[in-house]
């Protein structure tokens, strides 16, 4: 009995979360205090691909700029640190908490559910995240949704990039260019599955640096197909208020946005 109680209740806790806009309503006024803060300006958003070895990120030294989950191989590689951090995904906080707890930049995103957990700063927010996306039972499972009030709650889409397209639509951003984003994923037959997380055994050949889901570290199946909705739907919101978001990644298979070459916008 004890044991269908506690599935229970792990079943109902993302429900629970989720309906819960004002779940931390002292960080809402902080996330509030930058809507529209960077309006008219441009940014870049970095995606994981191994096409991101291929770029110069010296060139961002001077533009504003979204990074996620293990991108501090790269500040240790070559000193490059985005504007703005996000995670999203429980295990990319949960494996990597050291980590993420050191990391400094001038703006750190995330889950509220993890605030007791991950370290407090100025610096840092805790956003209210939707994770309905990944719920069977609710009603919104893998259908894409969009945010206007990222103080109030951000809608997880498949891809933590979801999230900082809200956010750089939030912040008032006109033009977002996407590098990266190579859109294409090999999973090993080597790797150990368990429903939709699978948890690898070697190095990580999907994203810029081996060690970014290596050995031992867990990832959700990337299904891109749901990847591709939401980023249809961030293009049209976008397109609505006479914003674009451009393809700038060295090759890789996005082909949804126009393209751009990387060197020219400097």
């Amino acid at each position: 009995m004890k044991t269908q109680l506690k599935e229970i209740v792990k079943k109902l806790i993302p429900q629970i979360v989720m309906s819960q806009p004002g779940l931390l309503k002292r960080d809402q006024k902080r996330i509030a205090a930058l809507k529209d803060k960077f309006k008219g300006e441009r940014c870049f958003i970095l995606g994981n691909g191994p096409s991101l070895n291929e770029m110069d990120l010296n060139l961002l030294k001077n533009e504003f700029s979204f990074a996620v989950n293990s991108i501090y191989y790269k500040t240790r590689e070559m000193g490059y640190k985005p504007t703005f951090f996000v995670a999203e995904d429980k295990h990319v906080i949960l494996d990597n908490l050291k980590e993420l707890n050191e990391y400094e930049c001038e703006y750190m995103f995330f889950p509220a559910i993890f605030k007791g957990k991950v370290k407090k700063g100025a610096n840092r927010f805790f956003a209210n995240l939707n994770y309905s996306f990944y719920v069977s039972s609710n009603p919104y499972f893998e259908k894409s949704r969009f945010s206007f009030e990222c103080d109030k709650q951000i809608f997880c889409g498949q891809s933590v990039t979801i999230v900082n397209l809200q956010l750089a639509y939030y912040m008032g951003f006109k033009e977002v260019y996407l590098i990266g984003m190579d859109f294409s994923y090999h999973i090993p037959e080597t790797v150990k599955v368990s429903g939709n997380v699978l948890e690898s055994t070697e190095d990580d050949v999907n994203h810029f640096h081996p060690n970014y889901f290596g050995k031992g570290k867990k990832w959700h199946d990337p299904k891109l197909d749901n990847v591709f909705q939401s980023y249809k739907l961030a293009k049209k919101m976008f397109e609505k208020d006479g914003r674009k978001i451009v393809n700038a990644t060295k090759g890789g298979k996005l082909e949804l946005f126009d393209r751009v070459d990387y060197p020219s916008l400097f």
